[in-house]
């Protein structure tokens, strides 16, 4: 993931987390409890979902996550 990307990322979670009243890293860790949550669903979708989600290690990241989601959103609105 490119440096900017993941500013713009840091960015929008301080974001977040001043609308929410909690810090950055507590949002981060909200999204990636949710993301471990939906990894572990049974429904066949979220499996294929998460089993062909493009990601640098075994699970993804929050990063990698919200860049992978912006991205997918943003070319659906277009």
């Amino acid at each position: 993931m490119s440096p900017e990307k993941k500013q713009k990322i840091e960015k929008n979670l301080k974001i977040i987390a001043k609308r929410e009243g909690i810090t950055p890293e507590e949002v981060k860790s909200e999204i990636g409890r949710a993301v471990s949550y939906a990894m572990k669903s049974s429904d066949p979708k979220a499996q294929r979902f998460w089993n062909n989600f493009p990601c640098e290690g075994d699970s993804p990241t929050v990063e990698e996550v919200i860049a992978y989601l912006a991205e997918k959103l943003s070319k659906e609105i277009s």
